[in-house]
């Protein structure tokens, strides 16, 4: 397999294990990253810095100074070519990628290809949509699905997979304005 990822390459990601039940089979057909091991997830940061010059005890101050929040993902939703679920709230992982890219503005969402944050769990990719419509019929019968996010991972790609390099828990009491 070819890779779509340089080794080094970083994110920063809130895995959302509990909709794996849900959405994995389709990920699995749907979304190349599943591939190379990415859970369910909603993105923080992608891409993030070279793995050999990520700050972790920056990283670790920044996170720490949110609040660990419950979501709900009670739908799907869809824009051209992806089908992904919304998370509800999603303005406390607006704050979160927003916090980054203050701290490190080298750091944009998808290198800046987007004008928004738009908060997200993706399911799949596919020009057609046929798949997605009906990857997202099955879906919502298990939904919704209810997470609670405690920390931002540093999830790092070795040239094979994207593997956990560190947790960072949001601790504060209240997130932020």
């Amino acid at each position: 397999m070819t890779s779509r990822y340089a080794a080094g390459l970083t994110a920063l990601v809130v895995p959302i294990l509990e909709a794996e039940p849900v959405v994995g089979r389709w990920r699995t057909t749907l979304d190349p990253s599943a591939a190379y091991g990415v859970p369910a997830h909603v993105t923080v940061m992608y891409p993030f810095l070279p793995l050999d010059t990520v700050d972790r005890a920056a990283l670790a101050e920044l996170f720490a100074g949110y609040a660990a929040f419950d979501v709900v993902f009670a739908r799907c939703a869809r824009l051209p070519g992806l089908l992904y679920l919304e998370p509800v709230p999603g303005e406390p992982f607006v704050q979160l990628t927003h916090a980054v890219t203050g701290r490190w503005p080298e750091a944009r969402p998808y290198g800046g290809k987007y004008g928004t944050v738009l908060p997200h769990l993706s399911v799949g990719y596919e020009s057609d949509g046929a798949a997605l419509d009906e990857a997202g019929t099955a879906i919502e019968l298990g939904l919704p699905v209810r997470a609670r996010v405690a920390a931002v991972q540093l999830v790092a790609y070795d040239g094979t997979a994207w593997r956990k390099v560190e947790d960072f828990p949001l601790t504060a009491a209240d997130s932020p304005p």
